[in-house]
C-alpha cells in the first residue's frame, strides 16, 4: 500500500492538473519564427522544471519517476497504471497498435494521428519499447503517414514493424533478408484459387443495386466490400447487409468449384443435382456454416431472409475444411469481408516480434475491428498482454475488453491509454 500511499500525496500535494499543462505545452509547442512565443515557451519550461524540482524534493527515492508521472498522467490514469502493475507485475515491453478508428478518428481527429499520441509514441520508442502498427491498409499508404508523424529515423530504427493489409505482409525496416515478410507466399494453390474466383467475380456477378451502392476494398486474399453511403447511416447497413448475404453465396459457390467431394458427398449432393442447383446448395453451406460461427452474421441473415436450410452438420467435410480456413466478418453499416484466417493480424504480430527479438512479449493491443479482436484473444489466451479499445469498438471488441482490465477511451483519444502504460511502465523500474 505504500505505492498508492504515494501517489495519493503526490495527486493530493501538488497541482499535477498546471504540471501537465507545462509539459504538454512544452512538447507540443510548434516551431514559430516569434520572439514572444518562444519567450512563452521558456518561461513555461522553466515552470514545468520548478514543478519538478518540488516533486523530486518531497520523494527522495522514487521522485524522479513521480515528477515524470505527474507531467504525463492523470490521478486515474496513475492510479490504472499501478493496478495494472499489482495485477501483472510486469511493464509494456511492445505496443501492437491498429490505426483507423484506434489512433485516429474520422469524427474526432479529422483523420489525422493527434499530436500528442504522436509524441507518446516517440517516447515509448526512446525508452525502448518497440511498436508494431497492425493495419488492414497497403504499406505504401501505413509508411506514407509514419514517416510524416513519427519521422524517417524512428520509423527506420529497427524497432518499428508494419503489419500491413491484415497480416498479408510484414515490414520492418532494417533487419536485411527479414524487413520484408510476403506471408502470403505460404498460402496453398486451393485456396488462392478460392479468393481468385471471389474476387473476379464479386463486382462483375453482383446485382445491379450493389454494384452501384458499393465498391470494392482489399488485396488478392482479402475481398471486401464497403458502402458508398456515410458509415453508419441506414443505407449503409443496408446495402452491407445485402452484400454479406451476396458474399456468402459467392463463398460457397467459389469453394465448391474448387473442392473435389468424396465419392459418397458426391452422390448424395453434387452429382444429384443440376449445376444452377449445386450452388444453391453451396450457397446454403456457406449460409449455415458461418451463421453458426457469429451471431452478427446469423441476425443479418435472419432480417434479411436469407437463412439457411441446411443444417452447419449438412456441410461437406472437404467443404467445411476450405471454410475453416476462412473468415467472414460483418461491421454493421460499414464492411463485409472476406479474408483467409492464415493471413490475420495474429499471424503478423507473431512474425513482427520474431523478427523484433521480442522473445517473452508483454504487449498492449488497442484495436477496435474483430481482427484486433483476435490479437487480443491471442495475448488473453497466452498471458501475454493488455487489451484497449475505444468505445466505439464493435461489440465483441467491447466484451472482451470490458471483460479484462477495461480499458476503453473516447474515440480520437487513444493517448489515455498510452499514457496509462506510460505511467505503469515508469512504476515498473522502481519496483523492480
Amino acid at each position: 500500500m505504500e505505492r498508492y500511499d504515494q501517489l495519493y500525496r503526490l495527486f493530493d500535494e501538488f497541482d499535477t492538473g498546471q504540471l501537465r499543462a507545462y509539459q504538454d505545452f512544452v512538447d507540443l509547442f510548434p516551431p514559430v519564427d516569434s520572439r514572444v512565443a518562444l519567450e512563452h515557451w521558456q518561461n513555461a519550461s522553466e515552470e514545468l522544471a520548478a514543478g519538478k524540482d518540488e516533486i523530486r524534493e518531497a520523494f527522495p527515492a522514487t521522485g524522479e519517476t513521480f515528477a515524470d508521472i505527474a507531467a504525463t498522467a492523470t490521478r486515474e490514469q496513475a492510479f490504472t497504471a499501478l493496478d495494472l502493475l499489482a495485477r501483472y507485475d510486469r511493464a509494456v515491453n511492445a505496443l501492437v497498435l491498429d490505426v483507423d478508428e484506434t489512433l485516429r478518428s474520422a469524427g474526432r481527429t479529422d483523420n489525422e494521428i493527434p499530436r500528442d499520441t504522436l509524441h507518446l509514441l516517440t517516447e515509448f520508442h526512446e525508452a525502448g519499447v518497440p511498436i508494431v502498427v497492425c493495419t488492414g491498409q497497403t504499406l505504401e499508404n501505413v509508411k506514407g503517414f509514419l514517416i510524416q508523424g513519427l519521422g524517417n529515423e524512428l520509423v527506420h530504427s529497427g524497432d518499428v514493424s508494419v503489419v500491413y493489409e491484415a497480416g498479408t505482409g510484414v515490414f520492418t525496416p532494417g533487419h536485411g533478408g527479414d524487413t520484408k515478410q510476403l506471408l502470403y507466399e505460404d498460402l496453398d494453390a486451393e485456396i488462392r484459387t478460392v479468393f481468385g474466383g471471389v474476387r473476379s467475380r464479386v463486382l462483375s456477378d453482383a446485382p445491379e443495386a450493389l454494384r452501384r451502392g458499393c465498391h470494392l476494398q482489399g488485396n488478392e486474399f482479402n475481398v471486401t466490400m464497403k458502402p458508398n453511403f456515410e458509415t453508419g447511416s441506414p443505407r449503409a447497413r443496408e446495402v452491407i447487409d445485402d452484400a454479406l448475404c451476396y458474399m456468402l453465396d459467392l463463398l460457397g459457390d467459389a469453394v465448391l468449384r474448387e473442392v473435389d467431394l468424396d465419392a459418397d458427398a458426391a452422390d448424395d449432393t453434387a452429382d444429384a443435382v443440376d449445376a444452377d442447383a449445386n450452388s444453391d446448395t453451396a450457397a446454403a453451406w456457406a449460409r449455415a456454416y458461418y451463421a453458426a460461427q457469429d451471431p452478427e452474421i446469423r441476425t443479418v441473415l435472419e432480417g434479411e431472409g436469407g437463412t439457411a436450410d441446411a443444417d452447419p452438420e449438412d456441410v461437406p467435410e472437404a467443404v467445411a475444411a476450405v471454410f475453416d480456413r476462412i473468415d467472414v466478418a460483418y461491421y454493421e453499416a460499414d464492411a463485409a469481408e472476406i479474408g483467409s484466417l492464415e493471413l490475420n493480424k495474429v499471424a503478423g504480430v507473431e512474425a513482427a516480434f520474431d523478427v523484433l527479438g521480442i522473445d517473452e512479449p508483454f504487449c498492449v493491443v488497442m484495436g477496435d475491428s474483430k481482427s484486433d479482436l483476435r490479437v487480443m484473444e491471442w495475448v488473453a489466451e497466452n498471458d501475454i498482454g493488455l487489451a484497449a479499445a475505444p468505445e466505439h469498438a464493435s461489440r465483441d471488441v467491447l466484451d472482451h475488453v470490458m471483460g479484462t482490465d477495461e480499458l476503453v477511451f473516447d474515440p480520437g483519444d487513444a493517448t489515455d491509454v498510452l499514457a496509462t502504460i506510460y505511467a505503469l511502465n515508469r512504476l515498473a523500474r522502481i519496483e523492480s
